[in-house]
């Protein structure tokens, strides 16, 4: 009989992304290159999620081991694989004709390689969430792929814009106006089954609304435009975006759209025109330095070092600042309210193990966080806490992820129909005319 088992060889940046990630593969056994050790070494020291990751890996790796060596395998438990690892090995010919430098990828490359020919029987697969040495190790005829747990699996329903429901009868939708408590959803006849706090657009042969339906009701509510903190809504998604970031009853919000579309301003704002409900509003962002070098190569103090990438978040709130004179009380309260730390703006690193408790919590650029950093900021809400991730997906900074494993699309695919959580795409920039040419066609 055939055995259809296969043997996965992990890279560290896998290691990196999911501590627990070993126990995902099935029945399947699983090689962890001795280099990974070397690598995670280096990582083990931080507050960064990615130092917890490696620490949370290292101790698991020493709890399953125990007194126990590798040289047989460690078995991972009831309907799992065993977990080896392999010692360095030397470059095959093949390997030594192609990579001259015997770099961390390429030593975990030529263990995968030894991994193979040492296993004619079995499918061997490189698993790692680095797209180039995906490539090398294709290059070699050896089957790599990517760290697939935690990956949304159509990506595309996603980020469609809000549903626009025609032919709708005049009179059910005068209804909405008339009813604070909203109409039967039976009323309606949409053609698909909403989800929970599902925004849309009706319209019939005479008049239209933005509505939003309510589970816990069954039924469909009307959704007024309303100008939030000096900022009025310039389409209909960004209306409905305020009202879900101005419900109390909805405790987490996702909101995505390309550069422009308004995301991060509608969300401060929100948090202003609600702050005697908070004890804070927090508005953070994960720093992603570019070129992949931690930001110690910058020069300057700690402040001076993240101000650059703090700075978009400051513009946002220079932008909501100038709807007022600068004599007005509304202009005046921004400033004190930095001033007493009741609104701070900071890197998401210095957020990390804080209590959440009564706060109204803005994460942006959250398409560069993982599933893991998501979950963990989530856990954090203490009670009365709000929480709104922003992002856009077609800009991911991180060299790890990509539309289908990062943090937000993750997070909305998973919490879709929770009544505590609404999810609003936009899709017309309102930045410039000019900005949103570029952002189309460039």
């Amino acid at each position: 009989m055939v055995n259809l088992k296969k043997i996965f060889v992990l890279d560290t940046n896998v290691l990196l992304h999911d501590h627990q990630c070993i126990y995902q593969f099935e029945e399947n056994d699983i090689v962890l290159p001795i280099t990974i050790l070397e690598e995670l070494d280096k990582f083990k020291r931080g507050n960064d999620l990615i130092n917890f990751q490696a620490r949370e890996f290292v101790r698991e790796l020493d709890n399953l081991t125990g007194e126990l060596l590798f040289t047989e395998g460690i078995s991972l438990g009831l309907g799992l694989g065993r977990l080896y690892v392999e010692t360095g090995k030397p470059f095959s010919r093949e390997m030594e004709e192609s990579f001259h430098e015997k770099i961390p990828d390429h030593r975990i490359l030529a263990i995968a390689d030894y991994t193979r020919n040492k296993n004619p029987e079995k499918q061997v697969i490189l698993v790692t969430k680095d797209v180039n040495l995906r490539i090398k190790a294709k290059a070699i005829g050896l089957t790599a792929q990517d760290y697939k747990a935690g990956q949304v699996s159509n990506i595309d329903h996603l980020y469609e814009g809000v549903p626009i429901i025609e032919n709708l009868p005049d009179e059910s939708i005068g209804k909405l106006y008339g009813n604070m408590e909203g109409v039967a959803l039976e009323e309606f006849d949409l053609g698909f089954e909403p989800t929970a706090n599902q925004y849309m657009i009706l319209r019939g042969h005479k008049s239209s609304s933005l509505a939003l339906f309510d589970i816990r009701t069954s039924s469909i509510h009307v959704v007024q435009k309303q100008k939030c903190y000096g900022v009025e809504p310039r389409n209909a998604e960004q209306a409905l975006s305020l009202d879900a970031l101005l419900r109390p009853d909805i405790q987490l919000v996702s909101m995505t759209g390309k550069a422009g579309t308004g995301k991060t301003l509608l969300a401060l704002a929100a948090a202003l025109q609600q702050r005697r409900d908070y004890h804070q509003i927090f508005l953070a962002r994960p720093i992603v330095p570019l070129g992949n070098r931690d930001i110690g190569y910058l020069p300057g103090d700690a402040h001076e070092k993240i101000e650059p990438y703090m700075q978009p978040l400051f513009d946002n709130l220079s932008v909501i600042r100038h709807q007022f004179d600068q004599r007005s009380k509304e202009f005046q309260k921004i400033d004190q309210l930095l001033q007493d730390e009741k609104l701070v703006i900071t890197p998401l690193a210095y957020i990390r193990g804080r209590s959440l408790g009564k706060v109204y919590f803005i994460v942006d650029e959250a398409q560069n966080l993982t599933p893991h950093e998501v979950k963990t900021i989530i856990t954090r809400a203490g009670e009365g806490t709000k929480i709104v991730f922003t992002g856009d997906v077609h800009q991911i900074d991180s060299p790890y992820l990509d539309t289908k494993s990062n943090g937000l699309s993750y997070l909305t695919d998973k919490m879709k129909g929770q009544a505590v959580f609404a999810h609003v795409n936009l899709v017309h920039g309102e930045r410039s005319e000019l900005a949103e040419l570029a952002s189309n066609l460039l």
